[in-house]
């Protein structure tokens, strides 16, 4: 008689995730990790009308609009934030797998380059649901799914969602894996590169940098210390309330519409710096103050003119977002608040609000001794990261989504066979080695081209590093394979890449660790995209 080890029921997608080997929870980041939490700045306007000294003067001011676009350069405003790539982050908070059942990971040669059974089966694929398995009917490869550029299993959970979301898009789409080992468990893994990517130049008309969560670096994991800049923390958005919440017009709109409340706000800017010109403080700095005084009311006109309504900020009420002819339904937006998250980070930043942001997904610490827990939480992150890849398009801008988790999980080769564990390998423990990031690139031009900068084959910047064959990360593979902070390198090196910059790379990095020429070559993905000219999306 055999016997069999009995599956347990799989969780819901918002159950708790409990396990034996691991102490009771403790800290927010183990909370988020196991799914028991789903995880402000504010700009407002001087109160207006007093600041008069004669209201006649105020009557007959001259507006500013013909001067503003210089004003506002002149003042650093950023109408359509800084002219870069938008980027998005996904932490996923606990040791999603992404390493084979998702992305496809291969030896030296790429992704191609097949593992061996046993390697497959640690990364929770049965040996009749491997990469190399040959369909005796056409002799063609069942499981590998090409349709991005990057190559997934194509029964990857994380797949079948963003075609979900974004199923007319993919000629557009490519991406790159980064096989690189990272701790289990921990947010202590200095995984964020949101501050790394500001200093290569985003930001944003309204704040530079956003994250799902209130914590230094916006996500679950940390960033890397020596690239933390205070000034620019991010700011805490993860619902449609804090994307309204970021702009305050104060009481001149609603006193007045929209058009007479901006024609009032110029007029105050052009007394205001008339008044200026006459005064002299005595101070040594008084230029200094005078070009802060008008770059207040500079500022408070540029709000008054573009966000006067901030309902136009609301995703909620964006037809492209929310509804009948949105990516979300109604129903799909109200009952799943990853999507509401997923939603409001990606609003602020496709539309140059805010520079980066990061959606911290809780609940992907998945070795619960099922699949089915696992491929419902992929399923739910494909659909989330599916859907910036489509608004994106809506839009018409490029995107850089970057997907990545603190550690990662692996199969003893037992089956779950029920209807969502899908006949793959269950999730029995945590495993580093298994791990890996990727990246996924939107230009709406055309399929961004694997970096053609050297001699190595195309197939080789797809993968950047790579496994051994019992499916581990082979950690001499490249400098990011054992070392996070240079994980967050590679990937602020391959934003550079997109704008033809990473001649940039050294002197924004001096103390980076990938190596000569050669090797920042050797962990390049792509070539510059269509819609970016010297540097400047466009």
């Amino acid at each position: 008689m055999v016997f069999r080890k009995k599956i347990p029921k799989a969780l819901q997608d918002n159950e708790p995730l409990q396990h034996d080997d691991h102490d009771r929870p403790v800290t927010r980041r183990e909370f988020i990790a196991r799914g028991l939490m789903t995880g402000a700045a504010t700009v407002s306007l001087a109160s207006g009308l007093s600041l008069f000294a004669n209201p006649r003067d105020a009557m007959g001011a001259v507006s500013l609009s013909q001067d503003l676009a210089a004003l506002k350069s002149a003042c650093g405003i950023k109408s359509l934030g800084a002219g870069k790539i938008p980027f998005i982050c996904f932490d996923l908070a606990g040791g999603a797998n992404i390493a084979g059942s998702n992305v496809l990971v291969g030896q030296q040669g790429g992704q191609m380059d097949f593992l061996s059974t046993a390697g497959y089966s640690k990364q929770g694929l049965p040996g009749d649901m491997i990469p190399p398995v040959l369909n005796p009917n056409g002799n063609t490869r069942d499981f590998i799914d090409t349709s991005l550029g990057l190559a997934f299993h194509s029964d990857s959970a994380l797949l079948r969602g963003i075609i979900e979301k974004a199923s007319t898009r993919i000629a557009n789409i490519n991406g790159a894996v980064i096989p690189a080992r990272s701790n289990n468990d921990t947010g202590n893994n200095p995984h964020n590169p949101m501050y790394a990517i500001a200093r290569a130049g985003s930001d944003g008309s309204l704040l530079t940098l956003i994250g799902s969560r209130n914590s230094d670096s916006g996500g679950n994991s940390v960033a890397p210390a020596a690239m933390i800049n205070p000034g620019i923390r991010p700011t805490k958005v993860d619902r449609p309330s804090d994307v309204t919440g970021l702009v305050d017009t104060g009481k001149l709109i609603g006193i007045f519409n929209q058009a007479d409340a901006v024609a009032v706000m110029e007029s105050m800017a052009r007394i205001s710096m008339a008044k200026l010109g006459a005064v002299n403080t005595g101070l040594t700095n008084d230029a200094v103050i005078k070009d802060l005084v008008k770059c207040g009311y500079i500022k408070a006109a540029d709000i008054a003119a573009r966000f006067g309504v901030p309902s136009d900020l609301d995703p909620v009420k964006d037809p492209n977002i929310v509804g009948a002819t949105g990516i979300f339904t109604q129903t799909e937006f109200n009952n799943d608040r990853e999507f509401q998250k997923t939603a409001s980070v990606m609003k602020m930043v496709m539309n140059g609000f805010a520079g980066a942001g990061t959606v911290t997904l809780g609940g992907y610490d998945y070795h619960t001794g099922d699949r089915a827990t696992g491929e419902r939480r992929d399923l739910r992150a494909g659909r989330c990261i599916g859907a910036c890849l489509e608004y994106a398009a809506r839009l018409s801008v490029p995107v850089m989504i970057y997907v990545f988790s603190d550690g990662s999980v692996a199969s003893n080769g037992m089956v779950d066979n029920s209807t969502d564990g899908r006949g793959k390998g269950v999730w029995t423990a945590d495993n580093s080695s298994t791990a890996a990031s990727f990246f996924l690139v939107y230009d709406p031009s055309a399929r961004p081209a694997l970096f053609s900068g050297d001699a190595l084959p195309p197939e080789q910047h797809q993968q950047l590093g790579h496994f051994r064959a019992d499916g581990s990360v082979e950690t001499a593979s490249s400098p990011a394979a054992n070392n996070v902070n240079l994980l967050v390198e590679t990937v602020v090196l391959n934003y550079l890449a997109l704008h033809g910059e990473q001649n940039r790379f050294s002197q924004l990095f001096p103390n980076h660790g990938l190596g000569n020429a050669a090797l920042i070559d050797r962990m390049t993905a792509f070539d510059p995209v269509g819609s970016v000219a010297n540097g400047v999306l466009i």
